[in-house]
C-alpha cells in the first residue's frame, strides 16, 4: 500500500505540549476540547496510514473524522459527496474556521468551476469537495493526476451499494478513479446507515485495503421520541408549534398534496413555513431550502425528498405528520433534529390511514422499476411490507421507544430510557382477557358468514356503530354487535394490535388488510391463556395542569434573555457574511456562552465550538455583548434593592 507518511505530512503547528496533533487541530480550528465517541479511534487509524470505514449515526460528527486528518496531511483531501447542500454548508463552515476549502458541483458556473480548478492546481486548498460524477470527466482526471492527494474521503458511502439507500451508479467509478492515480492515497468512507451486506459492498466496491471498521452506537440521547395518535393531526401539530414557537424544525409528510395542505394551514396561522417536494421546480426548492437554512423560515414542511445532507445544527424538532415506510427512513429523518447535541423532539403523529398510504406508495415504487422479473418484484414487495410492519409496531408499542429502535438495529438497550413519551408516561398492566375474547369472537362470527374485515370495521361492529355499511350488510345482527359499546374506540384498536403482535390474529396482505384468526386463538377463547397488556394510566386533567407548573410564568430566565441577545448578534454577523447562522456559531455554542459568561478573549476560547479563527473574528463583539448584559443585570439588581430599601423605610 503506497500511502503518504502521515507523520511527515503533519504540519508543525498541529503539535502542542501535552496535546496530540489531532487534539490540537480539533481545538484550534473547531473549538472543541474533546472528541465524541468513535472520532478519535477513526482519526488515529487514518493518521497511521490505514483505510477506514465508519458507520456513525446522523449528528455523531462524521465530518470531523476526515477534516482533522486532512489538516494534519500536507497534501489535498478529496471529499466525494452526492449532496450539493452539504458541500456548501461544510465549505462555508471550514472557511469560517480558517481552513482553505472549496467545492465543485453543478451549482457553479463554468467560470467558477474553472477558477476552483485553477486554484486546486496551485495547491491552494486543503479540502476539495466534488460530486461523484465529476470523477468521470477527463478534465478532472487530468488535474487529479497532478495533485498531491493525501486522502480520498467518500461521504454517504452506502450510495455505492445497490442494497443500500440512494444507490448512485457514479459511485461505482470511485474505485477505478483511485486505481488510476500514480500514488494511492488513504481511503476513508463514512455513512450513517449500513447493514452488514452494504458494509461488505463498500469495502469491495471502493477498494478499501484492510480498513479499520467501526460502527458506533446508534443511540442519540438528546433526542426525545414520542408517538401520538390524535383524532385531529392538524390540531395536534398546531398545539405543538404554539408551545415551541422559538424553535426551528421539520414537518415530514408522506405526499406532495399533504405538504401543500399542511404548509398552507401553517402560513394561514402566521407561521413562517416553507414547502419542499419533488413536484416543485428546482428554483422553488432551492429558495425554500435556503430560507430554512438562513432562518428566514422556521418550519420546513416536506416529503422525504428534503433533508439528506442538510447540516443545519439548530433543528429543535422533527415531526412526522405521517408514518414513514420503515424504521431506517424514520431514524434517519428524525436524526436531523438536535445535530449540535441540544435536546430535541422527534414526534410521530400516527393513524391507521398511514399504513394504507404506505402500502400504496410501496406498490407504486416497485411498479416503476423497469426490467424486474415478477418473482423478484414479489420478493421486494414482501420485504418492504415486512419493514412497514416493523414501523407500524413501533407506533403501537407501549415499551420504551428508544429501546425499540436500538434493538431493531441490533443493539442492546435498557428497557427504560427516561427520555421518550412511553417511559415518561405511567403505564399499568391490565388484564384484557375478556375484551380479547369478545374481539376474537367477533372475527369468528364474521368467518361463519364467510366475511372478513379490517381492524377499523371490526372495532366499529364491537362498538355498535350505526355506520351505513354495517347496517346495509346486516352486521348489526351479529351476536357480537355492540358488546364493547362502553369501550373507547382507541382502546379496542390497541387490544386488536396487541393480539396481532402476540400472534392470535393474522393480517392478510393486499390493498385492504383483513383480520383472520390464527390457530393459537383458541388458547384464549378456551381460557387456557390470559391476555395482559400495558395501557397508559392517565392523570385527571386538573392533576396534569398542576404538574405543568414550576418555573417563572412571567417571562424568560436571565440565561434565556442573554441567549436571545447572542442569537441576534449572531444573525447580524451571518447576514453580513451571507452564510446560515449556525455556520457562525451553533445554538449549543451560544448556550455554552450563557453558561460560562466569558468576558475576554482568553475565556471566550474555552467555549465549546470556538476555535482560534472564530475567536479572532467574533470574540470581541460577543464578549462585549456579554459584559453589557451583565452590567445591565447588576444595575437592575441594584435598582431593585434600592427601591426595596426605600419601600421598607416608608413602611417604617
Amino acid at each position: 500500500m503506497n500511502n503518504m507518511n502521515p507523520t511527515e505530512n503533519a504540519p508543525a503547528e498541529a503539535g502542542g505540549a501535552g496535546q496530540s496533533r489531532a487534539g490540537a487541530i480539533l481545538k484550534k480550528y473547531f473549538g472543541y476540547g474533546t472528541f465524541r465517541e468513535g472520532q478519535e479511534e477513526v482519526i488515529s487509524n487514518i493518521l497511521a496510514g490505514r483505510d477506514a470505514l465508519a458507520v456513525m449515526p446522523t449528528g455523531a460528527g462524521k465530518s470531523i473524522c476526515y477534516q482533522v486528518p486532512a489538516l494534519a496531511f500536507d497534501g489535498l483531501t478529496l471529499v466525494i459527496s452526492p449532496l450539493i447542500s452539504l458541500m456548501k454548508d461544510q465549505v462555508s463552515g471550514l472557511r469560517e474556521a480558517g481552513v482553505r476549502a472549496a467545492f465543485l458541483n453543478s451549482s457553479l458556473s463554468a467560470g467558477e468551476c474553472g477558477e476552483v480548478l485553477r486554484r486546486a492546481g496551485q495547491n491552494e486548498y486543503k479540502l476539495l469537495y466534488v460530486a461523484p460524477e465529476r470523477l468521470l470527466t477527463e478534465e478532472f482526471r487530468a488535474l487529479a493526476s497532478k495533485l498531491p492527494i493525501s486522502m480520498i474521503t467518500v461521504d454517504e458511502a452506502h450510495c455505492v451499494s445497490q442494497w443500500g439507500q440512494d444507490f448512485r451508479p457514479a459511485y461505482l467509478g470511485i474505485g477505478e478513479f483511485t486505481k488510476a492515480l500514480a500514488k494511492r492515497p488513504i481511503l476513508s468512507a463514512f455513512t450513517a446507515t449500513a447493514t452488514s451486506k452494504v458494509r461488505d459492498d463498500i469495502v469491495v466496491l471502493l477498494g478499501l485495503a484492510d480498513p479499520y471498521l467501526i460502527t458506533t452506537g446508534f443511540d442519540r440521547k438528546n433526542l426525545r421520541f414520542a408517538v401520538k395518535t390524535p383524532p385531529d393531526k392538524m390540531q395536534a401539530l398546531l398545539a405543538y408549534l404554539q408551545d415551541n414557537r422559538e424553535k426551528s424544525g421539520i414537518v415530514y409528510c408522506a405526499t406532495r398534496k399533504t405538504v401543500e395542505e399542511v404548509c398552507g394551514a401553517l402560513r394561514e396561522r402566521g407561521y413562517a413555513a416553507a414547502a419542499y417536494h419533488a413536484g416543485l421546480g428546482e428554483r422553488e426548492r432551492r429558495e425554500s431550502q435556503d430560507d430554512f437554512l438562513y432562518d428566514r423560515r422556521t418550519v420546513m414542511v416536506a416529503t422525504n425528498a428534503f433533508g439528506m445532507g442538510i447540516d443545519k445544527s439548530n433543528v429543535g424538532f422533527v415531526i412526522h405528520f405521517n408514518m414513514p415506510k420503515n424504521i431506517e427512513s424514520y431514524y434517519q429523518e428524525a436524526g436531523r433534529a438536535g445535530r449540535d447535541g441540544s435536546p430535541a423532539d422527534c414526534v410521530l403523529l400516527y393513524s391507521g390511514q398511514d399504513v394504507r398510504t404506505n402500502q400504496f406508495l410501496i406498490r407504486k415504487s416497485i411498479e416503476t422499476i423497469e426490467g424486474l422479473p415478477p418473482e423478484q418484484r414479489e420478493t421486494l414487495l414482501q420485504k418492504d411490507e415486512e419493514l412497514l410492519k416493523a414501523m407500524t409496531w413501533y407506533c403501537h408499542s407501549t415499551d420504551c421507544l428508544r429501546a425499540y429502535i436500538l434493538k431493531y438495529f441490533g443493539e442492546d438497550a435498557p428497557v427504560y430510557c427516561g427520555n421518550c413519551e412511553n417511559c415518561n408516561t405511567h403505564f399499568e398492566s391490565a388484564d384484557v382477557t375478556l375484551e380479547a375474547k369478545k374481539i376474537l369472537s367477533c372475527v369468528y362470527r364474521l368467518r361463519e358468514r364467510n366475511r372478513s374485515f379490517g381492524r377499523a370495521m371490526v372495532a366499529q361492529i364491537l362498538r355498535g356503530s350505526k355506520n351505513e355499511r354495517i347496517l346495509q350488510q346486516r352486521l348489526d345482527t351479529l351476536s357480537t354487535y355492540g358488546i364493547m359499546a362502553e369501550q373507547p374506540l382507541r382502546r379496542i384498536h390497541g387490544i386488536i394490535d396487541h393480539l396481532i403482535r402476540e400472534g392470535y390474529l393474522l393480517v392478510s396482505g393486499g390493498e385492504y388488510p383483513l383480520l383472520q384468526l390464527a390457530p393459537s386463538y383458541t388458547e384464549i377463547t378456551r381460557g387456557e391463556r390470559a391476555v395482559v397488556m400495558k395501557l397508559p394510566k392517565y392523570e385527571p386533567p386538573k392533576a396534569r395542569e398542576g404538574a405543568k407548573g414550576g418555573g417563572d410564568a412571567g417571562g424568560q430566565s436571565p440565561d434565556a434573555a442573554l441567549f436571545q441577545r447572542l442569537r441576534a448578534l449572531r444573525s447580524r454577523f451571518a447576514a453580513s457574511a451571507e452564510v446560515p447562522a449556525f455556520v457562525v456559531f451553533s445554538d449549543a455554542a451560544l448556550r455554552d456562552m450563557c453558561r460560562l459568561l466569558p468576558q475576554n478573549i482568553e475565556a471566550f476560547l474555552e467555549v465549546s465550538g470556538v476555535g482560534k479563527r472564530k475567536a479572532e473574528q467574533y470574540g470581541e463583539a460577543f464578549t462585549a455583548e456579554i459584559r453589557e448584559y451583565m452590567k445591565e443585570s447588576r444595575d437592575a439588581t441594584a435598582t431593585g434593592e434600592i427601591r426595596s430599601a426605600a419601600a421598607n423605610l416608608r413602611a417604617l
